[in-house]
Formats: C-alpha cells, sequence, structure tokens
C-alpha cells in the first residue's frame, strides 16, 4: 500500500485552490494544502503544523488549524477521526476507506468496490437512512513496505 500512489483522484496542487473551491487563496492555506497533497499520510494538525513551519517559520498552530478548518469547510479536505485519537486530515475525495497500521500506526486509503450496497452488508431498519458511513480497518501489513 502507498499513500502516495493509491489514490485514483486527480492531480490538484495548492496553486488550483481557488478554481476548485472559490475558497480565497493565501499563503498560508496553500502551504498547509501543498503539505497535505505532497505526503498523503493522513496527518494530524501537528504534524501539518510541523512541516509547514519549514517553508513559513513564523506560522502559528492556531493559524494551521483555522487553515484545516477552512479547507474541510470548503470540500478540499476530509477531516478523518479514529477512536480518540487526534483528528488527520485526507486530501483524497474520491470514495474510499481507511486502513491503519495496528504496528506502526500508519494510516492507508483503501478503495471500496464499485457497485458494492451496504445494504447486503449490514441489516439496518426499513426507515433509516444512512447519510455518511465511514469505513475504517484495523490490522497488520505481513509483508514489508517499501
Amino acid at each position: 500500500m502507498n499513500p502516495k500512489t493509491d489514490s485514483k483522484q486527480a492531480v490538484r496542487t495548492a496553486s488550483t485552490l481557488p478554481v476548485i473551491s472559490g475558497l480565497r487563496l493565501t499563503k498560508q492555506r496553500q502551504e498547509v494544502y501543498q503539505v497535505l497533497l505532497e505526503q498523503r499520510d493522513h496527518p494530524t494538525a501537528n504534524e501539518v503544523y510541523q512541516r509547514v513551519r519549514k517553508k513559513l517559520p513564523s506560522i502559528s498552530l492556531a493559524t494551521v488549524y483555522n487553515c484545516l478548518e477552512a479547507l474541510v469547510n470548503h470540500g478540499l479536505v476530509n477531516q478523518v477521526n479514529f477512536e480518540r485519537s487526534s483528528s488527520r486530515f485526507c486530501p483524497n475525495l474520491v470514495e474510499h476507506g481507511h486502513f491503519q497500521d495496528t504496528r506502526t500506526g500508519r494510516i492507508y486509503d483503501i478503495t471500496i468496490k464499485e457497485g458494492v450496497d451496504l445494504k447486503e452488508f449490514i441489516n439496518l431498519p426499513d426507515d433509516v437512512c444512512v447519510e455518511e458511513a465511514q469505513i475504517t480497518l484495523r490490522g497488520s501489513i505481513t509483508t514489508p513496505q517499501g
């Protein structure tokens, strides 16, 4: 599994940010978005902050949080939560799930087969309307990843 190449979505860059969403482009938002697009390893806000500081040393953690919130609110990034740990951020907007390697903590995007109907796997009452579903699998990878 490779988070850099597993995504089938179109290539996006931080410079396409305003075209995609109408979100006003700031230097800070552009850099935060670029960090998410480059590594695709589902970083926490603090990890994003550490990476962005390499190019923008004066940026604050609060600014990074605000940038991430704006990106999520404009549909450019998904906020992903794993149990009680810190939120993580995923720029992959294609419908997908996540696999967390319990040995390393690393998170990978996993594709969902087309045509799979959730109702075939889950017994729901007839009057239930599912608005959102998140698939998260946990386990260990048995072969070394390079």
